[in-house]
């Protein structure tokens, strides 16, 4: 008797609504919303108040919404790389993309990166400390005060070499410190150490 093949949608089959948030580029107050209001299908966990959504009613929620597929298991993990320096984004961008397992967005300042953070969600920021109109510290602490950003991860780029300003760095909110010049397989592997669940 022949086995009827499912067809393979992608490798998750249930999602939270913060990762729903993410996907449909809404926040997770909005995804809560239309989960109670019944516009959007799912489960509750028994014994707790997480909500839970399968992969059909998703994508059903999707289209009917006019929203996108794109972002649903793309695999790819966003990365949104923040420098005043247009060839290093120019350079950052190239070969992060050239890897990829990445899907990359840039800003040009700490303003810009905030921007870019709300619409792009990026699962990781390459930022760099000395920015022209706010310092990395600021876009770091920033990031850490939205409780929406809980996962998202921020590795800071400098020249900086003194171990005390590093570690404020550090303690500012950033999760990595990588030193300019650096290599870019290193920029990858310690992306890929921050970002693999």
């Amino acid at each position: 008797m022949p086995v009827e093949k499912q067809e393979k949608i992608g490798p998750k089959g249930v999602y939270t609504t913060g990762e729903v948030a993410e996907i449909c580029k809404v926040s997770q107050q909005t995804v809560i919303r239309c989960f109670d209001s019944g516009r959007l299908k799912g489960f509750r966990v028994p014994g707790s108040k997480f909500r839970r959504i399968p992969r059909e009613s998703l994508v059903q929620f999707m289209k009917e919404n006019g929203i996108p597929l794109d972002n649903l298991d793309s695999g790819k993990k966003r990365v949104l790389v923040v420098d005043d320096d247009e060839a290093i984004l120019e350079m950052l961008t190239e070969l992060l993309e050239r890897d990829g397992r990445f899907e990359v967005r840039v800003a040009r300042g700490g303003y810009e990166a905030g921007l870019t953070t709300q619409e792009f969600r990026p699962d990781c920021i390459v930022l760099d400390y000395k920015l022209p109109d706010i310092d990395g510290n600021r876009v770091c602490k920033a990031v850490r005060s939205n409780p929406a950003f809980g996962e998202m991860k921020i590795i800071l780029i400098s020249g900086v070499a003194d171990p005390d300003e590093i570690n404020e760095l550090l303690a500012s909110g950033a999760d990595d410190f990588l030193r300019k010049p650096f290599q870019i397989d290193e920029l990858i592997s310690r992306i890929l150490k921050l970002v693999q669940v």
